[in-house]
């Protein structure tokens, strides 16, 4: 039998086809530490294996598993442009941890898959410890993911990810959208920015700019809403004062799941509970908030109640948008919101001080429609 050598045979052929297999074993061993570090006392195993196996936690009675696939869409090719891997993959598991925990579930283990053109260990490193970082803050442990090389049809320096979030939840607390009730109300939780959603028409408007990325965020505000806009969004923000456009738009989706946990057990003991959850991500606010929703009942929103990001109004001015707009294409600056029934509003406010209290639950047929804008017959 032939010798293989390294670099020779299968190894050379493979990598004069553009795929660097020993690169790949860097990115493993270089991401190995940011995956050890989310590790729960569930998980069985380490990395390397072919498939990440992880225990149901003690005291479970009849446990259900929730489970969310989802990307973060072409906010990727900010990050390919600026050459930043550390942020995105926050991205990722917010957007998937977030969905889970709609349902009451509490985020339990996390898989990635990265996808790039030409494989660059400490990118993909840097990414997987975004990841990682994600997968704390959620309370998740990484369990697993692929890591893929496609030259031809990715070009070098771009890349794609995607993830699954597996969470947990007694079948007795399961929300599955049917608790509300109308005269509940609807708070919202404010969002860090942009988040994931809009990125395709957030580089259209890049391009025909012509705004570089690498230009001061302050700069930007100016030569857009004039001086009274920037100076009143960076007195809201100051965290943007010394940032760029690039900073500004990669800034990482908000977890909320660990919080909105705690804020559940906080009103349960007290009696009450949480009639329902949305994430809000593609579609808006618009899209996102009937779904915590029975089909028969629509959600009234006052916009006026909660303050607008600056990138939102930026970008906003930048594309001729107006509010339900942007409302309908960003998160319109809720991530997240929550109902509850009136009688649990302080529990609420207490255990969620951010919160907003930003709509009313009602018949859909008295609104015309599930979603719909516009002042509340209830107080601030």
């Amino acid at each position: 039998m032939a010798e293989i050598r390294e670099g020779a045979g299968a190894r050379g052929a493979y990598a004069r086809a553009g795929v660097d297999v020993a690169a790949g074993e860097r990115a493993v061993e270089l991401m190995r530490g940011a995956v050890d570090s989310t590790r729960r006392p569930e998980v069985l195993g380490g990395i390397g294996g072919f498939g990440g196996a992880i225990s149901i936690p003690a005291g479970y009675r009849n446990p259900v598993i929730v489970s969310s696939t989802d990307g973060v869409g072409t906010k990727t090719a900010i990050a390919s442009m600026l050459r930043r891997w550390d942020t995105i993959g926050v991205d990722l598991v917010a957007m998937c941890a977030d969905d889970v925990v709609c349902s009451g579930a509490e985020p339990l283990a996390f898989l990635d898959y990265v996808a790039v053109g030409r494989l660059d260990p400490e990118a993909v490193a840097g990414l997987v410890g975004g990841v990682a970082a994600g997968c704390r803050d959620a309370g998740c442990a990484l369990v697993g993911g692929e890591t893929a090389e496609h030259p031809g049809l990715l070009e070098q320096g771009t890349f794609d990810l995607a993830g699954t979030c597996l969470g947990i939840v007694e079948r007795s607390d399961l929300l599955d959208g049917t608790a509300a009730r109308a005269g509940d109300l609807v708070f919202g939780l404010p969002s860090s920015g942009l988040h994931s959603n809009g990125y395709s028409l957030i580089r259209t408007l890049l391009a025909e700019f012509a705004i570089p990325l690498e230009r001061p965020y302050q700069e930007q505000l100016t030569l857009t809403l004039g001086d009274p806009g920037r100076d009143a969004a960076l007195a809201a923000e100051p965290e943007h004062a010394l940032q760029t456009v690039g900073d500004v738009l990669l800034a990482p989706t908000r977890i909320y799941a660990p919080r909105l946990l705690e804020a559940r057990r906080a009103l349960r003991k007290a009696g009450h509970d949480i009639r329902g959850m949305a994430h809000i991500t593609g579609g808006g606010l618009p899209g996102n908030v009937p779904r915590a929703l029975p089909a028969d009942l629509g959600a009234r929103l006052d916009p006026d109640r909660w303050r607008l990001p600056s990138v939102m109004t930026l970008i906003a001015a930048l594309g001729g948008l107006e509010g339900e707009e942007v409302r309908a294409t960003f998160n319109g600056g809720l991530g997240f919101v929550v109902v509850v029934a009136p009688e649990a509003e302080a529990t609420l406010r207490a255990a969620l001080p951010e919160a907003i209290l930003a709509g009313e639950v009602a018949p859909a047929a008295d609104l015309g429609r599930r979603y719909a804008e516009g002042p509340l017959g209830v107080a601030a």
